[in-house]
């Protein structure tokens, strides 16, 4: 027995040393910037935590794409909508000045396209207009928050579609989660707690699939990692405020295993290589953490 337990202290000796380790280098990544950077890791198969300003509650910017697709996904569940149910596009749901594949692909509009298009383009190329668009289709932000409460997922708040947001720099703050509200929701999403299998498949191929901020979690990792991603950027205003520069992700490992990550940049006045080289850089860290 005295053997066992001396193996178990030396072990946790370990652990402790290494998560000191990832601490100072985490600290060493984020120290001086001028921002606040809020960062959560949490490991699905060993339960690893690591948390640094996880309760803050941090504007998502385009991160709320993934939790309004899962509302969307909850409506395909319950029979409510359809991934076939086609949608006009036309000058009142392609507006101009915001980021839109869906409006490049579709310019001149007059076309009707599947719920499942719109979906695509608004996780995995962070589509503003489609974003919308499957807003009007719920009823409004409200009806994600419900979804979002029902789930027991805490920390989170959407109020404003990405029109209002564009109106308004201030809005972005009232679309806001937590950090570790963010990994819990990856996590929940990830057991099957979310949506139906299929739901959860499909959804999870979607996020396999983005195709934005390659400069950010995903840029110091091994090419062919499986990541599950959305990101989120507010860009600067004119006093040269990031309001945010966001990413929440599932990692699998190379054996087979997984953690989620959130990591969001707030109220930065650094450049927006600083801020995303932020995020790459703790992704690394993490990753190195998890394959030693």
């Amino acid at each position: 027995m005295k053997k066992i337990g001396l193996l178990f202290l030396l072990i946790s000796a370990f652990a402790f040393a290494q998560q000191s380790a990832l601490e100072q280098k985490i600290s060493s990544i984020i120290k001086d910037k001028k921002a606040t950077v809020g960062i959560s890791v949490l490991g699905f198969e060993n339960n690893f935590k690591y948390n640094k300003n996880a309760d803050k509650k941090l504007p998502m910017q385009s991160v709320f794409k993934f939790h309004i697709a899962a509302a969307v996904l909850d409506y395909v569940d319950k029979g409510k909508l359809s991934l076939d149910q086609k949608i006009l596009l036309d000058k009142s749901n392609l507006l101009e000045n915001t980021w839109s594949p869906l409006r490049d692909k579709y310019p001149n509009g007059g076309v009707e396209v599947s719920l499942s298009e719109i979906l695509e383009f608004t996780v995995a190329k962070s589509d503003n207009n489609g974003c919308d668009i499957m807003l009007k289709l719920l009823g409004g932000t409200q009806t994600v928050q419900k979804f979002m409460d029902s789930k027991g997922v805490k920390g989170f708040q959407i109020k404003y579609n990405e029109a209002a947001m564009h109106k308004d720099w201030k809005a972005q703050y009232e679309n806001y989660s937590t950090m570790k509200s963010a990994v819990d929701v990856l996590k929940k999403f990830y057991d099957g707690k979310l949506l139906s299998k299929k739901s959860t498949d499909y959804l999870m191929k979607v996020l396999l699939s983005t195709s934005t901020g390659k400069n950010k979690l995903i840029e110091q990792l091994p090419k062919d990692t499986p990541v599950a991603r959305k990101t989120g950027a507010s860009g600067k205003n004119n006093a040269g405020l990031t309001g945010a520069e966001n990413e929440i992700a599932i990692v699998t490992l190379p054996n087979g295993k997984h953690y989620a990550i959130a990591v969001f940049v707030s109220n930065s006045t650094e450049t927006d290589e600083v801020n995303c080289r932020m995020i790459s850089d703790i992704s690394k860290t993490v990753w190195d953490y998890f394959n030693k």
